[in-house]
């Protein structure tokens, strides 16, 4: 048995369901009960825990919402818990919580291992939890690109490592394609791009900016414009700190400092206080005379220089034209220029260009037809282990003389890859359209299964495909939704013989109307209606003894009373614990 088991299952106020539990088997469980009980609700519920698209009319009329609660034990490593974990989900007791609420306003919630999650959380976990397989579902493995999907899955690395290959190349091809059609296409585009780039790196290129040379030259224009004014300011500066030789009366900063540093000088050797603001005085005197001299340094340097403040400005104002079209300042007006010669030499090698990408297009076409080759010859022997198989599980569900077979073929198409002598057509996944063919009888002409069967029997082809599918790919915990449609008699037994085994190394829990195939489960849950319409707790239960023959005996006759059923209830039990 494998380690996910779906326990249990509440469900309340869910389309006739009240408030019920669904005990589940870890083996076969049958849910059973008379038509409107409520049975499919089963597998709407599932489905809601899934990750299921929620519907505000499953909600029970009266009722603010629907809840579906489940109990899924799981093994530690599991790559279910892992995911589960790193959504901050956590365990109780070895087993995965999961919870859907559905508002009457069609709002939906979602839980897991209490922590509130996407519902598309939901719905990855399922795909390693749980096989829902029902009538819809076999609707979409009617579809041929499904019934690839399928057969892949059936062949495992075989398939998938060319594939994976065959996929990488696929997006390389799609690029390169892409690419030369976008130069070729747009040749005129390109061009008028380049032409605006040649003229504005030349623009550029005939100024010959320095980087942060627009700084430097607003800074000069500043000084250069204010000359006159700080020339003046710093003549007057230095004549109150060092003295103004006009004005031998005047009395400036240096003399007064000097005076008070001579009055202290006299007495300083009286107190060593006095003498530290003699030596501060001194400082002072020191950095006055400094100052003054960097005055007179600059008010002698300064140049009101009329033609350089006009070659300045004219400076400035070729800086200013390039800033206006091609950055903010001068350091991105630069990284315009580093760019744009970049894309002018990517646009100019278009030629060059266009014979590398359509040397590297032919090659990677060639690759592809080798992939798409090995995808072939791998899919056509696994489409062949996989008919024979599926035959197999068909004799054992009473169609002995059907024969499952698949059709792996090319589309001739001048503008694909070559595989096998002749060019073919081409998509993501390869070359190859599969589809899954049946014979019923000998003689019969093999058609697709969507024609080639009736109801029973794509039934029974559909399990066939489960079951082989669970030798290869096991799935923990399967659901069959009515999947015995349209079958009775001795097929119906065949498929509950085969559900039986199939749960040996899964769990299964089976929504049937079949007592033949109901007999064969380990476990049996009755769901019945009370008298006013809807299910409660107790109105989904185990049925065991007498009451499980009962039941069978419904199926049976329509009568649980009748001897006759009885007998041919008893009689199934015991085929079934027999087969066991």
């Amino acid at each position: 048995m494998v380690g996910c088991v779906l326990e249990e299952m509440r469900i309340r106020s869910l389309g006739v369901i009240d408030d019920a539990v669904v005990e589940l088997s870890p083996g076969f469980t049958a849910v059973t009960g008379e038509t409107g009980a409520g049975k499919t609700m089963v597998v709407t519920s599932l489905g809601l825990l899934l990750g299921g698209r929620a519907d505000a009319a499953l909600v029970r009329i009266g009722a603010k919402n629907a809840v579906v609660e489940g109990r899924i034990a799981v093994p530690e490593d599991a790559a279910a818990v892992v995911r589960a974990e790193e959504a901050g989900a956590e365990l109780d007791d070895g087993a995965l919580l999961i919870s859907r609420t559905v508002s009457a306003e069609g709002r939906s919630r979602a839980h897991l291992g209490g922590r509130s999650v996407p519902v598309g959380m939901l719905a990855e976990l399922a795909d390693e939890l749980v096989a829902v397989h029902g009538q819809t579902d076999q609707q979409g493995l009617l579809k041929p690109n499904r019934q690839r999907q399928a057969l892949d899955r059936y062949a495992g690395d075989a398939v998938a490592v060319p594939l994976a290959k065959y996929a990488g190349a696929y997006r390389r091809l799609r690029a390169v394609v892409s690419e030369l059609e976008e130069i070729t296409t747009r040749a005129r585009e390109r061009a008028q791009e380049a032409d605006l780039l040649r003229y504005g790196l030349d623009e550029v290129a005939a100024v010959e900016p320095r980087a942060g040379e627009d700084v430097e030259l607003a800074e000069e224009a500043e000084r250069l414009g204010h000359a006159e004014a700080l020339a003046s300011a710093a003549t007057v500066a230095h004549a109150a700190l060092a003295g103004d030789p006009e004005d031998p009366e005047g009395v400036d900063a240096a003399t007064l400092v000097a005076g008070a540093q001579r009055a202290l000088d006299a007495v300083r050797s009286h107190d060593p206080a006095l003498a530290a603001l003699a030596e501060r005085i001194g400082e002072v005197g020191i950095l006055l005379r400094d100052v003054a001299g960097d005055l007179a340094g600059y008010a002698g340097d300064l140049d009101a220089d009329p033609l350089r403040l006009a070659a300045v400005e004219e400076r400035r104002a070729a800086l200013t034209a390039l800033t206006r079209k091609y950055g903010e300042d001068i350091a991105a007006v630069l990284a315009w220029a580093e760019r744009s010669a970049a894309r002018l030499t990517e646009l100019d090698g278009d030629d060059e260009r266009i014979a590398e990408l359509t040397a590297e297009r032919d090659a990677l076409r060639a690759e592809l037809g080798g992939l798409a080759q090995a995808l072939t010859d791998a899919r056509t022997e696994a489409a062949e282990r996989f008919a024979a198989a599926v035959t197999a599980e068909l004799a054992s569900l009473a169609m002995p003389h059907a024969r499952v077979s698949f059709a792996v073929r090319q589309t001739e198409d001048p503008e694909g890859v070559e595989v096998g002598g002749r060019t073919v057509a081409y998509g993501p996944s390869g070359a190859d359209e599969v589809e899954l063919l049946l014979a019923p009888h000998p003689g019969a002409p093999a058609r697709p299964i969507a024609k080639g069967a009736s109801g029973g029997e794509l039934s029974r082809v559909m399990l066939a495909v489960e079951v082989v599918f669970a030798g290869t790919d096991p799935v923990p915990t399967y659901l069959f939704d009515e999947v015995d449609a349209g079958v009775g008699g001795k097929a119906a037994v065949e498929i509950g013989r085969r559900l039986a085994r199939l749960a040996k190394t899964a769990q299964v829990v089976v929504v049937t109307h079949l007592p033949q195939v109901a007999a064969f489960a380990d476990r049996q849950l009755l769901v019945e209606k009370t008298n006013d319409g809807s299910v409660t707790r107790s109105g989904v239960k185990v049925l065991e003894g007498e009451e499980r023959i009962r039941e069978l005996s419904r199926m049976l006759a329509g009568q649980e009373d009748s001897e006759t059923a009885r007998a041919h209830a008893e009689e199934l039990l015991a085929t079934a614990r027999d087969d066991a």
